[in-house]
């Protein structure tokens, strides 16, 4: 986002964290549907967020966070997932005071419906939201205020990228998204995907804009590739689409 300053529900906040304690960050990892979950923490106002929780290791974040001795103030989704159920929903019953985000083109519901250019804040740190889609129409990433790391859901992997082929997906609408509000970034800030499927956890912005065998390529030849993929249908698409659109809790029977 352009400019000295974010916006953060109305008020204005600075782009340095000043003096002070680093941001707290813990990666966390889902086995069955390869997801990343990231807590992150002013750990001077203990204030944290949560970025992509899964509903089957939801207790296992809860419990961290209060190990940690934080305060969970939001449990965000980079975008509506199709291969896991958020556990955003369970997180506000775990954590009292804790509210679920997501971007507004999702269509799910949620407690903060976000748009590109706001800011998420806890303590002395931001997380600036940059519309990205593509995968989907929803899709964002997260940037710290200090430019340092992006967490950019299934837009951009590691040499990868999220695939185009369901929920409205468009090729040419992640080549843009990808070039323009994640390769604009600082080379050395630090890439924080929300899946990996080949052992590795982080890249940096330098590294994707370079050595991603994909966004490399130019835009007409990265659809033509997206294209033939032939993928096969995510596994858990077909319940996990509609409890991500109820922000991860399914209606209880009547």
């Amino acid at each position: 986002m352009a400019g000295s300053a974010l916006k953060v529900a109305g008020r204005r906040l600075s782009q340095h964290t000043g003096s002070g304690a680093p941001v707290l960050l813990r990666q966390m990892f889902e086995s069955k549907s390869c997801t990343y979950t990231y807590l992150l923490g002013d750990r001077e106002s203990r204030e944290a967020v949560l970025i992509d929780p899964v509903l089957e290791t939801a207790q296992r974040d809860a419990q961290l966070v209060k190990e940690l001795g934080l305060r969970l103030l939001y449990a965000v989704n980079t975008h509506c997932h199709a291969d896991h159920i958020t556990g955003s929903g369970l997180l506000r019953s775990l954590l009292p005071g804790c509210q679920s985000v997501i971007s507004r083109l999702s269509g799910a519901q949620a407690d903060w419906h976000i748009e590109d250019g706001d800011s998420i804040q806890f303590g002395r740190f931001a997380l600036e939201t940059r519309a990205s889609p593509g995968h989907t129409p929803g899709c964002v990433t997260f940037v710290l205020n200090d430019h340092s790391m992006a967490f950019t859901g299934d837009a951009l992997l590691i040499r990868g990228c999220g695939r185009t082929d369901f929920q409205q997906g468009c090729a040419k609408t992640l080549y843009h998204s990808v070039h323009e509000k994640i390769f604009t970034l600082p080379g050395n800030c630090l890439i924080y995907p929300a899946h990996d499927y080949h052992g590795l956890t982080v890249s940096t912005v330098e590294e994707e804009r370079t050595l991603n065998p994909r966004l490399t390529l130019s835009c007409e030849e990265f659809v033509k590739v997206m294209d033939k993929l032939n993928l096969p249908k995510p596994q858990q698409i077909d319940f996990a689409v509609p409890a991500n659109m109820r922000c991860g809790i399914q209606t209880p029977p009547s």
